[in-house]
C-alpha cells in the first residue's frame, strides 16, 4: 500500500492510501482543508503546495501557476507533501452583552458560522461572565469560497460532507473552550448558533436547492429550537434566503432598531448584507460582492495571517506598508487591499476607470497587485456601493441624512473608513460616522444566549423587515455601472 509522507508545520506523519486519489481529497480525509475559492478548477492557485514523488504530470493550470496545486495533483504512489497552514485571525471581538433571563443551564455558548470563519464564545449563564473564546477557519472553503459554490456542491451530493465539516469544527471549538474554562462538555446547557441562511442549511443538513435559483425562497427561515451535538440549540431567525440570522443578530447587537436616528449597517464580505433603519422600518438587502475583500481571488491575497499586509499608505509619495506581526510580507489581506487601491488611485497608477498601465503594482518584496486584482475590487466595491445606493433611493433619503454607519464583521473591524470612502465603497459623507461593531453576529447571538427574551425582538425584526431584491433590479443595475468607477462620479449624492 503506498504511503504519503506529510510534514504539517512541525509535525510529521505517514498516511497509507489506496487507488490514485486527487491530493486535495486525500488531505481532506485527514482533516486538512486547503482553500479552493475557484471550486477546485485550478484557477485561483490558493491550494499551492510543495509535493514530490509519484505524482501526475503538471496540468495546464499548474504550469500557469508555476507550482503543484492540491486540487489538480493526482497521487500515483509513494509521495511527500509539506504544508504550512494558513491559520488566519478569527474575529471574536464585539460588544459586551448584558445578562438578563438567560437560556437554560449553568453554561452556554454562542456560535457564529461564517462563510470564511467560525467563532465561539463560552459563558457562565448565571453571571454573564465570558469564560473562553475560540475561532477557526470554515473548512467548507476547501469546497468553494462562496455560498453559491457550496449550494452547488451540496446539490451534487456533498451535503453530508459539508455538514460534517462544520459540525466537527463546532464540536472542536466547544471542547477547547470547555477545556480552557475547566468545565466538562456535558455541563453545556444551551447553544445559540447564528449564520447566513446557507450556512444554517448546511449545518442542519437541509437541502439548499430552494436557494439555488429564482425566486430564491427559503423553505426554512429558522427562528426555532433544535438539538446540536446533543445540546439544546436556538437558531435565530433569518430575514430572507440571502439575509440571514447573522444580520438579524447584527441589527440586534447594534441596537439601531431601538433608536430614533436613521442608520445603515453593512456586513462587507463575500455576500455583502446591508440594512437601513428609518422611521421604525427596516430595509434589508444582500449583494454578491465576491471574496476579494477576504483575500480570495486576489493574486497575492491571504487571510489575516502573520506577514499579511493589513495597512498601506503614502509616505512622501511612496508606498509604505504594515504587516501583521511586523513580519516579512507574504500577501495582502482585505483591509490592506482597500488601502492599496486608495493609495494607487492617489498616485495615479490606477485611473478612475480602473485601468492600470503597468503589469504589476508593487507593495513589498514579492507582493504586488495585478490588473485583475483591481478589477476584482471594482466588482466587489461596486456591488456594495450600488446596494447601499439602492436602499437609500427606495427609502427616499440621501447619504447625508444617515446619522450612523455600523460596520460589522471581521473585515470591517480593520477597515480604514477614509480608504473605503476614497475608493467609493462607502459614502464619503459617512466616513466620520462609522461605528465598528466587530463580530456583531456573534455578539448578537451572545445577547440571545444571555437574555432569551430578546428572541421576541429577533422574531419581530425578521418578520417585519422589508427585503429589497437586487437581482434584475433596474435601479441596482444602473447604480452598479456607475459604482464601477473610482472617484469620478459620486453615486451617493
Amino acid at each position: 500500500m503506498p504511503i504519503l509522507k506529510l510534514w504539517q508545520n512541525s509535525q510529521y506523519r505517514e498516511i497509507s492510501f489506496t487507488g490514485t486519489p486527487v491530493l486535495a481529497a486525500l488531505l481532506q480525509q485527514q482533516g486538512i482543508h486547503a482553500p479552493h475559492p475557484c471550486g477546485g478548477r485550478g484557477f485561483c492557485g490558493k491550494c499551492a503546495i510543495r509535493a514530490e514523488g509519484a505524482l501526475s504530470d503538471l496540468t495546464a493550470a499548474e504550469e500557469r501557476a508555476g507550482t503543484r496545486l492540491s486540487c489538480q495533483t493526482v497521487v500515483l504512489g509513494d509521495a511527500a507533501v509539506w504544508i504550512r497552514e494558513d491559520a488566519g485571525t478569527v474575529e471574536t471581538a464585539g460588544n459586551v452583552p448584558v445578562l438578563g433571563t438567560a437560556m437554560a443551564g449553568h453554561f452556554g455558548a454562542a456560535v457564529d458560522i461564517g462563510t470564511t470563519t467560525i467563532a465561539l464564545k463560552l459563558y457562565d449563564l448565571t453571571t454573564g461572565t465570558l469564560l473562553a473564546e475560540e475561532g477557526a477557519m470554515n473548512p467548507q472553503r476547501s469546497v468553494a469560497a462562496d455560498v453559491m459554490g457550496r449550494i452547488g456542491a451540496a446539490m451534487d451530493g456533498k451535503l453530508p460532507a459539508l455538514q460534517d465539516m462544520v459540525t466537527e469544527v463546532v464540536r472542536t471549538l466547544l471542547c477547547n473552550a470547555c477545556l480552557a474554562a475547566h468545565i466538562t462538555r456535558e455541563q453545556i446547557g444551551s447553544l445559540v448558533v447564528t449564520g447566513n441562511t446557507t450556512m444554517l442549511y448546511l449545518l442542519t443538513g437541509r437541502d439548499p436547492a430552494c436557494l439555488s435559483a429564482a425566486p430564491f425562497r427559503a423553505d426554512c427561515l429558522f427562528g426555532r429550537e433544535d438539538i446540536l451535538l446533543e445540546t439544546p440549540v436556538y437558531y435565530p431567525p433569518c430575514m430572507n434566503a440571502f439575509v440571514g440570522a447573522d444580520i438579524t443578530c447584527a441589527v440586534l447587537d447594534s441596537g439601531m432598531h431601538r433608536k430614533e436616528e436613521t442608520s445603515l449597517l453593512c456586513d462587507i464580505g463575500t455576500n455583502g448584507e446591508i440594512a437601513l433603519w428609518k422611521n421604525g422600518s427596516l430595509y434589508v438587502t444582500s449583494t454578491a460582492a465576491g471574496p476579494a475583500f477576504e483575500g480570495a481571488g486576489i493574486s497575492c491575497g491571504c487571510s489575516s495571517i502573520p506577514g499579511a499586509i493589513d495597512r498601506v499608505w503614502l509616505d512622501q509619495g511612496k508606498i509604505s506598508v504594515h504587516t501583521i506581526g511586523e513580519q516579512s510580507a507574504v500577501g495582502v489581506c482585505g483591509s490592506g487591499l482597500v488601502d492599496a487601491i486608495a493609495a494607487f488611485l492617489e498616485t495615479g497608477d490606477i485611473d478612475e476607470t480602473g485601468a492600470v498601465e503597468e503589469d504589476t503594482l508593487p507593495l513589498a518584496d514579492s507582493v504586488a497587485l495585478i490588473p485583475a486584482d483591481v478589477r476584482a475590487v471594482q466588482l466587489a466595491k461596486g456591488a456594495i456601493a450600488a446596494g447601499i445606493r439602492t436602499l437609500l433611493e427606495l427609502a427616499g433619503i440621501s447619504a447625508e441624512e444617515v446619522e450612523r454607519l455600523y460596520i460589522a464583521g471581521g473585515f470591517g473591524s480593520h477597515l480604514n473608513p477614509d480608504s473605503a470612502a476614497d475608493i467609493g465603497l462607502i459614502p464619503h459623507q459617512l466616513k466620520d460616522r462609522v461605528v465598528v461593531l466587530g463580530n456583531s453576529a456573534l455578539s448578537g447571538a451572545a445577547r440571545l444566549l444571555l437574555d432569551r427574551k430578546l428572541a421576541e425582538d429577533a422574531e419581530k425584526l425578521a418578520q417585519n423587515a422589508v427585503h429589497v431584491a437586487l437581482s434584475g433590479n433596474s435601479r441596482f443595475n444602473r447604480h452598479f455601472m456607475n459604482a464601477m468607477l473610482f472617484g469620478e462620479d459620486d453615486i451617493f449624492e
